[in-house]
């Protein structure tokens, strides 16, 4: 699906110009010509991004972005014809994540709604790496807990790293010296019996039955993968 942007001008020639620009360069164009409507339009469609002028109707550009922000992360360029630093800092302290100064080319300003979308998409994988989800196993690597079927579980330092490495890619096989590795951090290892043990204990707090493991699997001559059930 095409990212969807929401143009927030009321001059309906620059309205125009980018919303071809934009729709030449494959996104979606969705237009509010004052604030209020600016403010309606981002909290209540899915827009990707919003480019907001600064001087508009009803409701200026600068109380949109606040109202915009207070309730969503949405990016937001703000369009300015102003060039005074007092005036930049303002938009940028209110909530916008960047800022283009009239006049500008539809090129610079493209460039810049193409540099935020990347950036909030690398934002959202990083902070989704951080809380993973393997089935009912849910582990936040930011809190350092761990939850099963929505139960909180407690686990030691050294059985939480391991759990941590097996869900980075949930079904692939771990042999026990990468785990040992993993866990000492360093190619030196203890005996890959102590892996065993640790297993052996995440079983018994993570499976509904340890005895016969459907989440901690061993992977016959390979070592151990963590898979959803």
């Amino acid at each position: 699906m095409s990212p969807r942007i929401l143009v927030v001008d009321d001059e309906p020639s620059l309205v125009r110009g980018l919303t071809y620009a934009l729709e030449r360069d494959k996104f979606e164009v969705e237009v509010a010509t004052d604030g209020e409507a600016a403010v309606d339009a981002a909290l209540n469609q899915a827009v990707d991004l919003v480019i907001l002028d600064l001087m508009l109707p009803r409701l200026s550009g600068e109380e949109a972005c606040r109202r915009i922000r207070a309730r969503s992360d949405v990016p937001i360029i703000m369009l300015t014809a102003k060039d005074a630093e007092r005036d930049l800092l303002n938009g940028l302290e209110i909530g916008a994540d960047d800022y283009v100064t009239k006049p500008f080319s539809a090129a610079e300003l493209i460039g810049r709604v193409g540099a935020l979308l990347r950036r909030r998409a690398l934002d959202q994988a990083a902070n989704e790496q951080l809380v993973r989800t393997v089935g009912q196993v849910r582990i936040d690597l930011v809190r350092d807990e761990v939850s099963v079927e929505g139960r909180p579980v407690a686990l030691t330092p050294s059985e939480f790293k391991i759990l941590g490495l097996l869900s980075v890619v949930p079904g692939a096989a771990y042999t026990r010296r990468q785990i040992m590795e993993h866990l000492w951090g360093s190619t030196f290892t203890a005996d890959e019996h102590t892996c065993e043990v640790h297993v052996s204990a995440l079983r018994r707090k993570i499976e509904r039955d340890p005895a016969s493991p459907e989440r901690l699997i061993t992977v016959r001559g390979v070592g151990y993968s963590l898979r959803a059930a």
